[in-house]
């Protein structure tokens, strides 16, 4: 599990980065998020391509990384871990109307 808290603590300094950058907090966590979900769909294709294609691209279908059964619960976490966590500080960082501020 060691590398999703990386992953998180990735994504996490690449969010604050673009905050301090552009001011927004959600940038940061769809920069964040896409480089983590194309990261781990890339590894997903790849194990496609080895375990069920005979480990050649030319017998794979293009949307092998698509396939369920390349996917398991770390290459889940991987991606869902950092994209949850910026996905909720984005949410607390995110200006309150004063209708929704006194909720």
């Amino acid at each position: 599990m060691s590398g999703t808290l990386e992953h998180v603590l990735i994504a996490l300094a690449v969010q604050i980065l673009c905050a301090r950058l552009t001011g927004s907090w959600w940038l940061g966590a769809a920069l964040a998020t896409a480089f983590f979900l194309g990261r781990e769909f890339t590894q997903a294709e790849y194990r496609a391509i080895e375990n069920f294609y005979g480990g050649s691209r030319a017998h794979a279908p293009w949307a092998a990384g698509f396939e369920l059964r390349a996917w398991n619960l770390k290459s889940l976490l991987d991606w869902l871990a950092p994209a949850l966590t910026t996905g909720a500080l984005a949410s607390w960082h995110a200006p309150r109307s004063p209708a929704r501020a006194a909720i």
